[in-house]
């Protein structure tokens, strides 16, 4: 364990614990917590710094008008859903997300995944009741079960050893898929996941690939292949989560010996949610000392003033790859909220880069109980993320989507026209709904669209 910060000017792993918290869960046994804090802390790192500054750079560029992020994974990764299988289908639609977006939008993609370490989740309340009993929220598979029960909702430090080692084999998968034949373009028709019944879409997504075919062949007749030319059979996907779970992250943060610089090696890059980004918070003190991309969560309640502060205090250096503000606003607000902020951001002269989540701004309650949200409604956010930049000579710079490479029904509307009836066939989350592959694919083609028009 680190000793608290002494001196309030001064940053260390541990600084944060003299702040004001939120979301945190409540451990009963704070020597056990200890204990695994102090295992965890010499554990290997989950990424590097090199990797890191690599993200960096390519961020720079999404920031700059000359990249564009995408990010997408699970709302919340489980312990029971854990396998290679669902971690190779979600890399498959990145994959086949990336190439619409770059072959149609003509742009650099930046791939980051929701995933290797999103296993904590914010709630609205600490508590939950069902039939009259009431009991802990479920905060994640990191902090404690999901199942509703009075010993599976205790917060269990020890699930913190286990969410690292499920993400150390994730970063392994990801790695060897990235490097091992599977993101090779001449494999391009074998990405297509078989549940895709949509007509439509399978045939546009044909036609793309067919080009893509075409020009590779071309090139290899120009002497450029795969054996001088190692991207086009290999790529890089970055790995994001939350940054909530502090003792998590304070027990991977590691001095870089090169640079001497602090890093949270959970992730490649970390976010603070829209409920934990208090200026004067745990969280934002915690994450100004690491030197990894960091995201912030922008809803509603954002002000310009905090908004300016937060980028003063996480970015000190105006340093372009820095910081990513994600918009979540929601399709009716988005309007009246987000042309404020950019105005501020550009007034201050900051270097951000500006991406959008539509899922978490469009969350609706069904007549049959089902948390959903419905396609066009995030489409639409989209769109008016990308109107409202082109309107004050902006970047739209990046998306920030919960979707899975799972055949599931969580999310209505779409390719696949899932109905409010529909979402019971397979509603599988563990939180929040997210876009299927047929859902995910869909948009990455209007986004391409969108990308195209405003690179024009």
């Amino acid at each position: 364990m680190l000793e608290k910060n002494t001196n309030k000017n001064e940053w260390n792993p541990s600084s944060w614990i003299d702040k004001e918290i939120k979301q945190q869960p409540s451990y009963p046994d704070i020597n056990k917590l200890k204990e695994v804090e102090d295992i965890l802390s010499k554990f290997p790192p989950l990424v590097f710094a090199g990797e890191v500054r690599n993200l960096k750079n390519y961020l720079k560029a999404a920031t700059e008008g000359k990249a564009f992020l995408l990010q997408g994974g699970d709302c919340a990764e489980s312990f029971a859903e854990f396998n290679a299988d669902n971690i190779r289908d979600t890399f498959k639609v990145i994959l086949q997300m990336a190439v619409v977006l770059t072959f149609s939008g003509g742009c650099p993609i930046v791939k980051v995944g929701r995933m290797a370490g999103q296993f904590a989740k914010p709630r609205s309340s600490d508590f939950e009741k069902i039939n009259g009993v009431e009991l802990p929220s479920y905060r994640g598979d990191i902090i404690n079960d999901i199942s509703f029960t009075k010993e599976g909702r205790i917060p269990n430090p020890k699930r913190m050893i286990r969410a690292y080692n499920q993400s150390a084999a994730t970063h392994n998968l990801l790695r060897a898929f990235a490097r091992g034949g599977l993101a090779d373009l001449h494999q391009i028709h074998r990405w297509n996941l078989g549940f895709i019944k949509n007509n439509q879409l399978d045939n546009k997504y044909k036609i793309l690939t067919d080009k893509i075919t075409e020009s590779l062949a071309f090139m290899d007749a120009c002497g450029i292949n795969s054996v001088n030319t190692p991207n086009i059979k290999q790529t890089t996907v970055y790995t994001s989560h939350e940054a909530l779970l502090l003792n998590y992250e304070k027990a991977l943060t590691r001095k870089d010996s090169t640079s001497g610089d602090w890093y949270d090696c959970s992730a490649h890059m970390l976010w603070i949610g829209d409920r934990t980004r208090d200026v004067d918070g745990a969280h934002v003190e915690f994450l100004r000392g690491v030197k990894n991309p960091i995201g912030i969560k922008a809803g509603p309640t954002m002000s310009t003033t905090d908004l300016i502060k937060l980028t003063d205090i996480l970015n000190p250096e105006n340093e372009a790859g820095r910081m990513n503000i994600i918009v979540r606003m929601g399709s009716q607000d988005i309007g009246k909220y987000l042309p404020k902020l950019i105005k501020a951001i550009e007034r201050e002269g900051k270097k951000v880069l500006w991406s959008i989540d539509p899922m978490h701004g469009n969350t609706i309650k069904t007549s049959n109980n089902y948390k959903t949200r419905v396609f066009d409604n995030i489409l639409k956010e989209v769109e008016r993320f990308f109107e409202i930049h082109h309107s004050e000579g902006t970047y739209a710079g990046g998306v920030h989507l919960e979707m899975t490479g799972q055949n599931v029904t969580e999310c209505i509307g779409g390719a696949g026209d899932i109905t409010e009836e529909g979402l019971a066939s397979r509603y599988n989350t563990q939180c929040d709904p997210r876009l299927n592959a047929d859902q995910a694919l869909e948009m990455a083609f209007l986004i391409a669209d969108m990308l195209k028009k405003a690179r024009n």
